[in-house]
């Protein structure tokens, strides 16, 4: 199913038969501020398998990252966060960036494997952040890539749908997509580290 939601102001009718999709194990394609991004309900493991199955990879191994809609979500899954970090994630997001944090017990335990992080990302997208919000907890994500050794990434939501219709539940049309990924910042250690440049530049 293609459907059509507008970043300025989604139908929210809309979000709510995409929601109830998720909670029933359903799988999503969606828009971010970034790159279209491939998801589900961190809590249903069946939807969590089926997207690591597509990807090839083991859900322990992966780098899958949650999608939260704003930062009350973030303590439900990451231990303590020093405040000099905290104010460093305040400042950036919402925005292209995907913060690696230090996991707490609440992470779904098929996530963990031996990591002992998991990566937030709060995008500027009103798309997604309101189907998480109506979900009530965040939502696996992992990025489209493109076959395309030069095109990395697809970002045109019709040929999206026509790649992944087999495999999503929903592809959202939130517009064309972007090129480039999330910056990814790894605040798990002693030191705060960009581990992968990509979109927007980070304020410390």
């Amino acid at each position: 199913m293609l459907v059509r939601l507008y970043n300025e102001n989604p139908n929210p009718r809309d979000i709510r038969d995409i929601v109830e999709i998720l909670r029933q194990g359903g799988v999503i394609i969606y828009p971010t501020d970034t790159v279209y991004g491939m998801g589900c309900d961190i809590t249903n493991q069946k939807a969590v398998e089926k997207v690591a199955r597509f990807k090839g990879i083991k859900i322990e191994k992966s780098n899958f990252s949650f999608i939260c809609s704003d930062f009350s979500h973030l303590s439900d899954f990451t231990k303590p966060i020093p405040n000099h970090v905290f104010k460093l994630i305040r400042k950036n997001l919402p925005g292209p960036f995907t913060f690696i944090l230090e996991a707490n017990n609440n992470v779904p335990k098929y996530f963990k494997g031996k990591k002992k992080t998991v990566g937030i990302r709060i995008p500027d997208n009103n798309i997604i952040r309101a189907i998480v919000e109506e979900l009530g907890n965040p939502i696996m994500s992992t990025s489209i890539r493109d076959e395309d050794e030069i095109i990395e990434y697809t970002t045109d939501p019709e040929l999206i749908y026509e790649k992944y219709q087999d495999v999503a539940d929903v592809v959202i049309d939130g517009g064309y997509g972007e090129l480039v990924p999330s910056t990814i910042v790894d605040c798990s250690g002693d030191d705060i580290e960009i581990v992968r440049e990509g979109k927007g530049i980070l304020e410390y």
